[in-house]
């Protein structure tokens, strides 16, 4: 991406959005698979993969890949989340759209075409896999004795439990024919390349998208154990499986993977470095606090809050004009609304921003924006929110009430009403949450 000129002290807002659209672009699938790429192998090419840069990934692939060499397969992606087609992509890949974050019928029909493509293949052969983050509720294919509704049910109390993405895709890997390795198993004997965006803490490409080609270390026991921590309802038939070990998946020892290969080509830290880099060429001092925040969002907003209103008052480790950066995956806990109660919109992002806004409280020279790199802030249509030093007063004027949206969990009705929201639309990738507080002196 060009260098922009802009003067952070005259142009806070859309100095944060370049941090942002530099972020995206470092992890844009377009920009950074091809190098990942293997020589064609002696017999065909066959392609699987699931996320919200799915589709991007299927034409950066197809871009780069000679023609004259075979090449077919199938990925699926979220709703709305398939790129326009580039001139020198000749849809070799088919390109299936699916319901994120609840699974739909049209992930099963996906998932389970893929398992058909994956019979035949031989040693000659070669599986690519195109994983990305989304990727879980996208390829869905409930394990025997779970049917798509028990799936969904289960996935929609996941997400309302505050339950961290390795404790969540622990449990999917255990209740579903395709995640945890399976797709791998089902693709034997071809050697199997998993090229894989990551939008989970560390990394883990076992747990980017419940690790569909690679092997699990989880147990059994430790996903029942995840069901009852939260309250997951499971049916009896998968509480007894699980207790049995009869739906234990392919563990990392296994013969099955030690010719495979897994990479991750774009990384939440790489996109934080990048955006670090542009603010040091606008003058500022950039630090990243970690890639790996995890916890409840408005926890998070309020420390963020915390560590900028010191370093706007001249105390503490960071020194004005600064940029404190992070990322990672943070939680939203709604648990069960009261009678007549109104719940609100907004996803991790948005409840990030009403927490930092809290604690902020108006602070003088701090900007702020969060959102999620993939363009949708849970199901929204924005992909976070900005906070000045105005916001309270703003929001004061349009008799807004910040404790009364923090109750309801309606970020996006606060920041709407201030016209604060940030709206990009889908990006074609997924490196998880950015954060980006902008701190003069």
């Amino acid at each position: 991406m060009p260098a922009l000129h802009l003067d952070p002290a005259h142009q806070p807002r859309e100095f944060l959005r370049h941090l942002f659209d530099v972020a995206v672009a470092r992890a844009q699938p377009a920009q950074v698979l091809a190098g990942h790429l293997p020589p064609p192998p002696r017999g065909r090419t066959l392609v699987l993969g699931a996320g919200k840069a799915a589709g991007a990934m299927a034409h950066a692939l197809e871009a780069a890949w000679p023609a004259d060499a075979p090449l077919s397969g199938l990925v699926v992606t979220r709703y709305g989340h398939t790129p326009p087609q580039p001139a020198s992509v000749s849809s070799r890949i088919e390109i299936a759209e699916a319901a994120h974050p609840v699974p739909d019928s049209a992930g099963q029909a996906a998932a389970t075409r893929m398992l058909a493509l994956a019979k035949g293949l031989t040693a000659d052969d070669l599986m690519l896999c195109l994983i990305s983050g989304g990727g879980s509720a996208l390829l869905t294919l409930p394990a025997e004795g779970l049917t798509l509704a028990d799936k969904q049910r289960i996935n929609q109390q996941l997400l309302a439990s505050g339950a961290g993405i390795h404790e969540m895709n622990t449990l999917r890997k255990h209740l579903s024919r395709i995640k945890g390795g399976r797709l791998a198993a089902a693709c034997a004997p071809a050697p199997v390349i998993t090229l894989a965006i990551s939008d989970v803490p560390g990394d883990d490409l076992a747990v980017i998208a419940s690790g569909p080609t690679v092997g699990d270390a989880s147990t059994c026991a430790e996903a029942l154990a995840i069901a009852q921590r939260y309250g997951v309802d499971l049916p009896p038939s998968i509480v007894d499986a699980l207790q049995s070990g009869a739906l234990e998946t392919p563990k990392p020892t296994h013969p099955l993977f030690s010719q495979h290969r897994a990479h991750t080509i774009a990384t939440p830290m790489q996109s934080l470095q990048a955006a670090a880099e542009a603010a040091r060429a606008h003058g500022l001092a950039a630090h990243i606090l970690s890639d790996e925040v995890e916890g409840e969002s408005h926890d998070i907003g309020r420390m963020h809050g915390a560590l900028a209103r010191a370093a706007a008052q001249g105390q503490g480790a960071f020194q004005p004009p600064c940029v404190l950066l992070s990322g990672g995956e943070t939680t939203v806990t709604l648990g069960q609304p009261a009678a007549n109660e109104r719940t609100g919109r907004g996803g991790r992002a948005g409840e990030f921003c009403l927490g930092l806004a809290q604690t902020l409280s108006g602070q003088p020279n701090v900007w702020a924006l969060a959102a999620d790199t993939d363009g949708i802030d849970g199901i929204e249509d924005n992909a976070g929110c900005l906070v000045g030093p105005d916001t309270l007063a703003r929001a004061a004027q349009a008799h807004l009430s910040l404790s009364e949206h923090i109750a309801r969990h309606d970020a996006y009705g606060f920041f709407d009403a201030l016209g604060d929201l940030v709206i990009t639309g889908p990006t074609h990738t997924n490196v998880n949450d950015f954060r980006a507080l902008l701190i003069l002196a």
